[in-house]
């Protein structure tokens, strides 16, 4: 049998691999230019394109590298030396799979301006679990201390422009906000009910 067109048969090949995994130069070069091109082609074959960030031809590569380190440990077991590469670039492909699956990135084409402040998912739950709790603890003020902390807080008015809406003095508004803050404080200093 001829493996990919270089004149090399199962037993040349065989030959070849035991002398590469002796450290001959020169054996190794041409036992990976007869595999190169079959490897090559089963990793597109099996991977049908590109696994996350990675492509077939990089699978490839991977798998004539573990090849090039697995050679001095190969002993001929019955079967043929192809299928001692191709069970090698099987487990590549399984692993560049597995890295795949781990890999949540989402890859651009350019450089974003700035970057993302968004909160991240855990930070997001620890927000929506805050902002319950406030919510829980300003519906327990009295309305007038709710509306000026809303107002003054959330809003960003000033004591003068609360008094305005509100038909009170600015330092009647300061008061309440000092009030209503004292009273949020001792509410969210309780534990959390579960």
């Amino acid at each position: 049998m001829y493996v990919d067109g270089e004149g090399a048969d199962e037993a040349g090949l065989e030959r070849l691999a035991r002398a590469a995994g002796t450290g001959d130069p020169a054996a190794l070069d041409r036992f990976l230019r007869i595999v190169h091109g079959p490897v090559v082609r089963y990793c597109r074959a099996k991977l049908s394109g590109s696994i996350g960030v990675l492509t077939a031809d990089d699978v490839a590569q991977d798998v004539l590298l573990a090849v090039c380190d697995a050679l001095p440990r190969y002993r001929p077991s019955g079967s043929s030396v192809m299928a001692f590469v191709f069970g090698i670039a099987r487990f590549k492909i399984v692993d560049a799979f597995r890295a795949a699956g781990r890999d949540h990135s989402s890859p651009s084409e350019y450089v974003p301006d700035s970057a993302d402040l968004d909160p991240g998912p855990e930070l997001a739950a620890v927000l929506t679990t805050e902002t319950a709790r406030l919510k829980d603890a300003l519906g327990l003020l009295p309305d007038r201390h709710r509306e000026v902390i809303v107002l003054r807080v959330a809003l960003g008015y000033s004591a003068d422009e609360v008094a305005r809406i509100t038909g009170s003095t600015p330092g009647a508004v300061r008061v309440t906000q000092h009030r209503a803050l004292a009273k949020l404080r001792v509410l969210l200093a309780e534990p959390a009910e579960q």
